[in-house]
């Protein structure tokens, strides 16, 4: 069984991720690219769909674990009877091929280990045909994938697995590397493992030293970039929203879905968010990923792409997986990628338009996409959609989105402006007027002095605590003050914000059960405190969210107040992002 989502550390060369458990197991692979079929798929079901267990053989929990400084090289330490053994955890940069690199090292006395191995490809559906190469390493192939086990320990068969028994003393050490490469191609040279260790090492920290960090929690913040980084896909600069897929949102419910995909106001978010960090030729790289995948005809921009810009993203279900603790269906593909969600453009040209500002080359093709963007927006920012919450009911009328629009239609003609294109500069300027009044209108009760989740609803959502940061009205402004105090009163449960209440009857989104408090708003209302002048209590919120973290700093969606655990796909860049921005501004408005 898999344990807690909190129990799992990250692992990333930049072009895929590993999850390793405080028991030494990896339950989560996809390879070669992050979102690519899983070959340890045990977080989704069992040791039977794929899994990789290194630690002592009497078993259990570490005893203590840490990321090498500010890096991805995981160390986990057992205290065991016999002594303490360490295991360095490690997915190197990749030179020709994808490495998974493990090594054992003995700390003191004798303890004795296992490594127990079971390849499933296709999350978990084709056991591979294994061969032995030669002492110290092993070939197993199916169908397009192969990988290639070379090891310092003996190795045997047993119950469709690799099994490694070994004693190891203070002062030794013993390697594992798992290298995949496509199954028609010949196995590539093993590595040296020492060497993907420095390799690894120098890479984070090198990485690591570019950031322009001061101010309080610096720690925090560089861990969440370098987790942001990990997520990202180096040949192409897509950023994935999460490492998982179908982690749920409650546990036993079906609100499971796929999250190893490119969402457009998430690439834009982090765009800004490496600008703010010092990150510029990321920024760079992001900005371009953003051009080069809502490329084409701008009324075919998807809310999400695959990480090299895929299209097509259809959703399936997983039957021959049971779902992490029995939460079914497990999803592949995600079909919100077919919605409108008008937010999209806003926060495209939102990121395009910071990034011009500090400095990120644009050139004409780019400022011609931006033109084509908005000249699309000013036909349909008048329709519903399905919003920013990905809602599968019919299209409303969200005030978020109607928003977003403003925004893009207000950086649109600002840029206008500064180019001394009078005409364009004028027209996007009266439309950004024109939503600014009917979002003023229709999307504010003022007999509770709070902006709504939609023009036919009294509901809420927090989606509306982005409003200042936005810039559509002051952050003192009596109406948006309101706004927070509302969200605080009627979206928060033991002080962590919902993104909506699934028992208002002004919010349908089409699927039945519950979510826990969503850990992105939460950070959203600590930035947006500290924004209205209220730091103390900011900074009591920020502090508390970042106990909700796990020991290595990492957070998934959502979070269950009741259970006190984690939930939603993990580690997630939307909460990570939240954080980074939510530092931010309490750095610079305390």
């Amino acid at each position: 069984m898999a344990g807690l989502i909190e129990d799992y550390a990250l692992l990333g060369d930049t072009e895929t991720v590993a999850l390793v458990g405080r028991d030494g197991a990896i339950d989560w692979l996809c390879l070669p690219r992050i979102d690519s079929p899983a070959c340890f798929a045990a977080l989704l079901g069992d040791e039977d769909d794929g899994q990789w267990v290194l630690g002592p053989a009497t078993g259990g929990p570490a005893t203590r674990r840490r990321y090498r400084g500010p890096t991805l090289v995981l160390e986990s330490e057992w205290d065991t009877d016999g002594g303490t053994v360490r295991v360095l955890d490690m997915l190197p940069p990749r030179d020709q091929a994808l490495n998974v690199v493990r090594i054992v090292e003995g700390v003191s006395g004798t303890v004795e280990m296992r490594s127990e191995l079971r390849l499933r490809f296709d999350y978990g559906q084709r056991i591979p045909w294994v061969r032995r190469l030669d002492d110290h390493q092993l070939a197993a192939i199916a169908g397009p994938d192969s990988v290639t086990l070379w090891c310092e320990a003996p190795t045997r068969g047993e119950d469709w697995s690799t099994v490694s028994e070994f004693s190891i003393d203070a002062g030794e050490r013993v390697s594992f590397v798992l290298t995949w490469r496509p199954s028609h191609e010949p196995p590539p040279r093993p590595i040296e493992p020492d060497d993907a260790l420095r390799r690894s090492i120098n890479f984070w920290e090198n990485w690591a030293e570019r950031a322009d960090l001061s101010g309080r929690w610096r720690d925090v913040l560089l861990r969440s970039v370098l987790t942001l980084k990990a997520l990202t896909y180096e040949p192409t600069g897509g950023l994935v929203a999460a490492a998982t897929t179908s982690l749920p949102e409650a546990i036993g419910g079906v609100r499971n879905w796929d999250y190893r995909y490119c969402w457009l106001r998430d690439a834009a978010m982090t765009l800004e968010s490496m600008i703010r960090c010092g990150y510029t030729d990321e920024a760079d790289q992001w900005a371009t990923w953003l051009r080069r995948a809502v490329a084409g005809r701008a009324e075919d921009v998807q809310v999400m792409y695959g990480v090299a810009g895929e299209t097509s993203l259809p959703e399936r279900e997983l039957d021959w997986l049971a779902g992490y603790e029995q939460s079914a269906p497990v999803r592949v593909g995600n079909a919100a990628a077919e919605q409108l969600q008008l937010d999209v453009f806003g926060a495209v040209l939102d990121a395009l338009d910071l990034a011009r500002r500090n400095g990120v080359d644009e050139d004409a093709d780019s400022w011609e996409l931006q033109m084509r963007l908005v000249e699309h927006l000013e036909t349909i920012w008048d329709e519903p959609d399905h919003g920013l919450w990905e809602v599968r009911t019919e299209p409303r009328h969200f005030v978020h989105s109607k928003v977003m629009a403003w925004v893009a239609f207000d950086r649109m003609a600002e840029a206008a402006k500064a180019k001394e294109m009078d005409e364009q500069a004028t027209r996007w300027r009266s439309l950004a007027d024109d939503v600014h009044e009917q979002v003023c209108s229709k999307g504010f009760d003022p007999d509770r002095n709070t902006f709504v989740l939609a023009y036919d609803s009294d509901a809420l959502d927090a989606s509306l605590l982005l409003l200042p940061r936005l810039g559509f009205l002051p952050p003192d402004d009596p109406r948006m003050v309101g706004t927070i105090d509302a969200v605080q009163r009627e979206l928060t449960v033991d002080g962590l914000v919902l993104r909506y209440r699934m028992d208002d009857a002004g919010m349908e989104d089409g699927l039945p059960g519950a979510e826990g408090a969503f850990i992105a708003c939460s950070f959203w209302l600590v930035e947006a405190l500290s924004r209205i002048g209220r730091t103390d209590e900011a900074v009591e919120l920020f502090e508390r969210l970042l106990g909700l973290a796990n020991d290595v700093g990492l957070l998934a969606e959502e979070y269950d107040v009741e259970a006190g655990r984690q939930l939603g796909n993990f580690p997630q860049a939307y909460s990570h992002l939240a954080l980074v921005n939510a530092a931010l501004a309490l750095n610079h408005h305390r």
